[in-house]
């Protein structure tokens, strides 16, 4: 996963590796879902886009064996230094401004790595010009303009406070140029890039752990941003962090939505 511009979500705050393990937990198992429908297998050449952490790279390698090879790439690669030994090759790559790191892959994946491009539609074909004909295309954006509040059920002053916050974190999000209505647009996107057998799907967690240990590392994580921006007290932040860890709130996370094509 790709950091925000400005650095709001940093890979080297000290929290990161709370919101990496935590957004693992909940997207992983699609996420793995849709590659092992797509055919993964050994001898595969993969290129992970925007990788951030480690989950699905180390899958990856497992899959493609030794006889494959996938390529990570983010432009802060600091939690994927560790697993940088064959068939993983760890790269420095920003996807909005440089050429792929190679050609004919079979598979490139990007997770989280879209949204914060700005020029989308010229990032969608280099990925999709990186692959070799049949090579599949998987690119999996959340959308938060499709879904905006973190307590559906907003019944009471702590929900409240909860979604204030978010609506904050989504302002915070779009001051630095972050597209938020980015999931949607997936299924158009690829047909324009030229790819094929195009579908998509989504998925919506509600009330798991996991959607309380992401909101507490995003919130901490970004803590001094929403304090000196003016949208949150230091008492707002603790109130609500305090929320979280009750266990009271039922959170939950934009739609993660997947979509996926071929290149003819």
């Amino acid at each position: 996963m790709m950091r925000t511009d400005g650095h709001l979500l940093d890979n080297r705050q000290t929290e990161a590796a709370e919101h990496f393990s935590a957004f693992a937990a909940l997207f992983d198992p699609t996420t793995f879902r849709h590659l092992e429908a797509l055919g993964v297998g050994s001898g595969w050449r993969c290129w992970e886009v925007g990788a951030g952490g480690p989950s699905v790279v180390s899958w990856l390698a497992k899959r493609v064996g030794p006889t494959g090879r996938v390529v990570a790439t983010d432009t802060d690669t600091s939690r994927l230094a560790g697993g940088a030994r064959p068939p993983v090759e760890v790269r420095v790559h920003d996807l909005g401004t440089q050429d792929p790191p190679g050609e004919g892959f079979d598979l490139v994946h990007a997770r989280l790595a879209l949204v914060h491009v700005t020029d989308r539609q010229r990032a969608l074909r280099s990925m999709a010009g990186s692959l070799r004909p049949g090579g599949r295309l998987l690119v999996e954006d959340v959308d938060p303009a499709l879904q905006p509040l973190l307590c559906p059920d907003e019944y009471g002053p702590e929900q409240q406070l909860a979604n204030r916050l978010r609506h904050s974190f989504r302002k915070l999000l779009a001051d630095r140029g972050t597209d938020l209505p980015c999931g949607r647009t997936l299924p158009r996107l690829l047909r324009e890039a030229g790819l094929t057998r195009v579908h998509a799907d989504a998925y919506f967690p509600l009330a798991s752990p996991a959607c309380a240990a992401l909101e507490s590392a995003t919130i901490r994580q970004i803590r001094d941003q929403l304090v000196t921006a003016g949208l949150a007290t230091d008492q707002d932040i603790q109130r609500h962090l305090t929320n979280v860890t009750s266990g009271a709130l039922d959170l939950t996370t934009p739609p993660m939505i997947s979509a996926w094509g071929r290149k003819q």
